[in-house]
């Protein structure tokens, strides 16, 4: 890629974000479960259509310092699959406790609602569309407004692939990629909010 083009590609993000004070980069974990390739054929117990979000993790972004200066994170109390799945909780690192004893779909709304007001004037990104995707499954699920409604959404995966010519698999492998180095545990919502987040900054900065 030409020196012009990736300037060009930048400013256009730049462009995009120009009418925000605030980015929130977030990241779900949702109830899932495939059968292992050791495992007899069976039915999924958590089909796609199903799955519900059991951890948010949100970011803030200031985009004038480009620094970050907050961070919201719940777990999820699914309803239609109240068991993690032996394969969830492998990914994830989500126990059954956390999920047992936290706040249904539409309270954790009620409280990221309290959260966002604190940083009005916000945009989010997360690393693809699926974050948004499954925002929105779980709000027909649940029957109640999306816990980022009427927020506009931004693919922060899109931005680098138009920034860079090479294209790392994974979010983790990106992150690696750009000589930055990983936080937490992959597949957990606020870890992998906080590593999309060192990614935005560095494609910005």
């Amino acid at each position: 890629m030409s020196i012009e083009a990736k300037f060009l590609h930048l400013q256009a993000i730049h462009n995009l974000l120009a009418p925000y004070r605030y980015l929130y980069s977030i990241d779900l974990e949702a109830t899932c479960d495939e059968v292992g390739v050791h495992e007899s054929p069976r039915s999924l117990v958590v089909v796609p259509d199903q799955m519900e979000t059991i951890e948010i993790g949100l970011v803030v972004i200031d985009l004038e310092s480009l620094e970050i200066i907050d961070e919201f994170q719940r777990f999820v109390r699914p309803q239609i699959n109240p068991r993690l799945t032996d394969f969830c909780k492998q990914l994830t690192s989500i126990q059954q406790s956390n999920v047992d004893g936290a706040l249904t779909y539409q309270e954790v709304g009620e409280e990221l609602r309290t959260f966002a007001a604190l940083y009005p004037n916000a945009a989010w990104a997360s690393w693809g569309d699926y974050d948004a995707r499954q925002l929105d499954r779980d709000a027909g699920l649940a029957r109640c407004p999306s816990l980022l409604e009427g927020l506009p959404h931004f693919n922060a995966r899109k931005w680098h692939k138009g920034l860079y010519d090479d294209q790392p698999i994974s979010l983790k492998e990106t992150v690696e990629s750009l000589g930055l180095v990983w936080e937490g545990t992959y597949h957990r919502g606020i870890d992998d909010a906080r590593n999309v987040a060192s990614i935005i900054k560095e494609m910005l900065g």
